[in-house]
């Protein structure tokens, strides 16, 4: 059994041994675990759902490639799994009370300590509930036993969901999927330390603190003590008394002690805005030499607070200062088998795209990581539950169409524990700017009194929506009557879609579900097929081409089970594929130019526009829906659409108006700009070509110039857009390839059962992309100036534009694709006669990288160093 201490007097369990159970006994039996024969049993560790292990251990095929998760049974899961470890205590260690803590069990569980029955099922009972259990008496010096006996969730228990995202795991992810660890302490317990904010929003040059905590005697006679309370400079005593088995909440404010006033602090900024600054806060109680215990955590000084602009949409501020949400909706992986590499390096990629949030629909994560990361890398989160307890189909048991599926008393104290337990766990985390209680319904009346209640004794620092649908001014035939609570009113965001296929010209032209007004907090422009050699790894050769139902498989459920919408707008736009290589590259042209437009369009709409959730960021397990990067950590071009679409200025084409407009988020900076525009038709040849000024603004977008009727181009035609400073130098560039064929949509159509969803009436025909005339580009690379990447040299030697050039790296060893990869561009287009030279950074190092170039109308090049 090893111990791993991580923060003071608390370690980790770890060790663990996973098997089937076969029941030695129940209710208030005895069970001596150490009798067990474990000679038979998988080595695991802990957080692990039982499916997680078993794949693990290599008791279990391989559950993401083709269909292979269809054949794992489902049968073993629908009994109890043993969980069971070893460790030892040392005479120092038993003199401490010992404390046992669950973060999360999935769904109850029977727990033994030594033999003692500590908890039962009943009471230890539902996923996002978290335990603490008094053990002094149970543990022993030497050797300790502890078994969980975990149950898995039933019909209609409030589990871990994915919705339609893709397949439910064939366990339900039942198991100890959060750590588990023993907190020892000298009678009293330190519990749910935070730090709130009070900023001079004004100047930004003082800050208020108020600190909490919540002080628990565990024994049966009064303690006096003092707490300590340390941070950056401040230092502040304060003596208690404790009653007999008392929790006292200790609150620390400013006006009682003048040093928690904080002259010119550092700040936590979302890091669009500013440096995402943390601080550190140290407790201690203790009585003169002894301590009883002690804890540290870590937080930021911000204040978040929302507003409604005059239509009612709400939006939200940091510090004082308005942004706009540009983020994503994350998902955990499919068996809950993320590690902190791979979650650091997902949100290195949200940094990359300029993306400044994710949301987190389903409250996840086997630990803190995620949302200790988004705080060191200024990432904001929209935390809350998932619309999986609001549907019959995936809670398993009748809903109400309103409230969703907790409304019995009993599951509505269930529920509101457990939102509580969520809330002391993650309120101290600066990224989280607003609580959501409610997807795609609302809360029960009572539930959300409940709900309130937490709030305002626990957390009243953050806004709180009661659902993350909604309405807008012109919505209100849809869902106005619908999504306003009883209790707290309507939530001025929407969730209206569309999550199939959207031309770029939806964005700027629809004004009555997710067009670009308000906060969307959930919306997509549909499926995203991963890159070709993802698609090698995912589907079978002998299902890798012509599309069949192994690729919808990888889809999701329901609705968004099978690809048809992508693939008919990818054969009418662009031209049907022949072959999956074919397919691959025209899929990644399209990704990208049907991403790029979204978060544009939020961008152009500002005020009106406040947010916008990409819906989704990252995939749960390989598949063809909604991802920015795939299962792999492959970006697609959808990624590279985000990228350039929320750089940090921007000159953008607007397609409901035809107008160029610039957006900054730099507007300190944006002096004496210029644009550079040209079109050029198919041939390639300078249609029109204009060299203006760009007015000084206060970071409000504004048009630049609008582009005349094009009478005599080319059905496909290409527009090049470059923002120049003062002194000629690029600052930003972007690249579009249009149609004199208009996108139409058909606004006045109903479609069922999938509502929002505006089909196509016209496709807009870049068919001729196809019959571009061959570009020479040249391309040599060497490695980055920092060691860990590389350089490309790419030259047009030709008068031809060479449209969207794919750069890729692999090993020259293995073939695979290295990931992470953080290009600084990708998916390029290069005018004629035109070098440009773009800058990779790979995540680990590698001798020997090949680079491939390839794209529409040039011959693949393969360089090795």
């Amino acid at each position: 059994m090893e111990l791993h201490s991580f923060q003071h007097r608390r370690i980790l369990l770890d060790g663990w041994q996973l098997a089937p159970a076969k029941r030695v006994g129940s209710g208030g039996e005895e069970v001596s675990q150490l009798g067990f024969d474990t000679s038979q049993w998988l080595p695991t560790t802990i957080p692990a759902t039982v499916l997680a292990a078993l794949v693990q251990g290599g008791r279990c095929g391989d559950p993401y490639t083709g269909m292979n998760l269809q054949a794992i049974s489902r049968e073993p899961f629908q009994s109890p799994w043993w969980y069971r470890t070893e460790f030892p205590l040392s005479e120092t260690e038993m003199r401490r009370f010992t404390l046992l803590e669950f973060d999360g069990i999935n769904y109850a569980a029977n727990i033994w300590l030594n033999g003692r029955l500590v908890a039962s099922a009943e009471e230890a009972r539902g996923a996002f509930r978290r335990f603490q259990y008094e053990v002094a008496r149970a543990v022993r010096p030497g050797g300790n036993v502890l078994a969980v006996e975990v149950l898995p969730p039933g019909p209609g228990d409030f589990t871990i969901g994915f919705v339609d995202w893709n397949p439910p795991a064939p366990d339900r992810n039942m198991g100890l999927f959060r750590t588990v660890q023993l907190h020892f302490c000298n009678d009293v317990s330190i519990e749910n330390p935070c730090v709130r904010t009070d900023l001079d929003l004004d100047t930004l040059a003082e800050a208020r603190l108020t600190i909490c905590a919540d002080l628990v005697n565990h024994r049966d006679r009064p303690i006096w003590g003092v707490l300590d309370v340390r941070m950056e400079g401040v230092q502040i005593t304060r003596e208690l008394y404790l009653g007999a088995r008392d929790t006292k909440t200790v609150v620390l404010t400013a006006a009682e002690y003048p040093q928690l006033r904080l002259a010119h602090p550092r700040l936590w900024w979302p890091h669009d805005m500013g440096r995402p600054d943390l601080h550190v806060l140290d407790l201690r109680f203790g009585a003169g030499p002894e301590v009883f215990d002690l804890t540290s955590v870590s937080f930021g000084i911000r204040q978040v607070e929302d507003y409604r602009t005059a239509e009612g949409h709400r939006g939200f501020k940091i510090n004082g200062r308005d942004v706009l949400i540009k983020g994503a909706g994350w998902t955990d992986d499919l068996l809950l088998a993320d590690t902190p590499e791979t979650i650091e390096t997902e949100l290195q990629y949200v940094r990359h795209m300029n993306l400044n949030c994710i949301r987190s629909e389903g409250i996840w994560g086997k630990d803190e990581t995620l949302y200790h990361l988004c705080d060191r890398y200024g990432l904001l989160m929209m935390v809350g539950w998932s619309c999986h307890w609001e549907h019959e189909q995936y809670l398993g048991k009748p809903v109400d169409e309103r409230y969703g599926g907790v409304t019995s008393p009993e599951d509505i104290e269930l529920v509101s524990r457990s939102w509580e337990d969520q809330l002391l766990w993650l309120r101290n985390h600066p990224s989280i700017f607003a609580w959501a209680v409610a997807s795609d319904k609302l809360p029960a009346p009572e539930l959300e009194r409940r709900y309130l209640e937490i709030f305002r004794r626990r957390d009243p620092t953050r806004p709180y929506l009661a659902s993350t649908g909604g309405f807008g001014s012109e919505q209100r035939i849809i869902c106005r009557e619908e999504l306003v609570s009883e209790v707290s009113g309507g939530s001025g965001v929407k969730m209206l879609g569309p999550y199939e296929y959207t031309p770029p010209v939806y964005w700027y032209t629809d004004t009555r579900r997710g067009g670009a007004y308000g906060f969307n907090t959930e919306t997509s422009p549909g499926a995203v097929v991963p890159t070709l050699e993802s698609l090698r790894k995912m589907i079978p050769p002998e299902h890798l081409w012509p599309i069949d139902a192994c690729w919808d498989f990888h889809c999701g459920l329901n609705e968004f089970s099978r690809l048809d919408r992508y693939r008919e707008a990818l054969a009418k736009r662009y031209g049907a594929p022949a072959t999956v290589e074919e397919f691959a590259r025209k899929a990644q042209t399209l990704n990208y130019e049907l991403m790029r437009p979204m978060f544009e369009a939020f961008r152009v709409n500002r005020p009106r526009a406040t947010g916008v959730i990409q819906w989704m960021l990252n995939a749960a397990w390989p598949k063809m829906y909604w991802q920015l990067y795939d299962w792999y950590l492959m970006p697609t071009g959808a990624f590279y659409g985000a990228k350039k679409a929320c750089e940090p200025w921007q000159l953008v084409y607007h397609y409901g108006d035809n107008s160029i407009c610039l957006v900054n988020d730099r507007p300190s900076e944006g002096h004496g700009l210029r644009a550079d525009m040209r079109v050029y038709d198919a041939e390639s040849r300078l249609f029109l070509a204009a060299y203006l000024p760009v007015p000084d603004t206060d970071g409000t977008p504004a048009t630049v110039f609008r582009l005349p009727p094009l009478s005599g181009i080319s059905t496909a035609y290409f527009l090049s857009l470059r923002l120049l400073d003062a002194t000629n130098a690029e600052l930003a560039r972007n690249f579009y390839w249009l149609s004199t064929r208009p996108d139409v949509l058909d606004y006045q159509a109903r479609v069922e059962p999938w509502e929002y969803y505006t089909p196509s009436r016209q496709y807009a025909d870049l068919t001729m992309l196809n019959r571009l005339p061959p570009a020479q580009v040249e391309a040599a690379y060497e490695p980055g100036a920092n060691g860990g990447g590389v350089q490309v040299r790419l030259t047009n030697h030709s008068d031809r534009i060479a449209f969207s050039i794919e750069l890729l790296l692999t090993d020259e060893g293995t073939g695979e694709p290295l990931v992470p990869v953080f290009w600084q561009d990708n998916y390029v287009s290069l005018l004629p006669n035109e070098t440009r030279v773009i800058a990779a950074v790979l995540g680990s190092t590698v001798r020997k990288p090949v680079l491939t170039v390839r794209g529409w109308n040039l011959e693949p090049v393969r360089l090795s160093s």
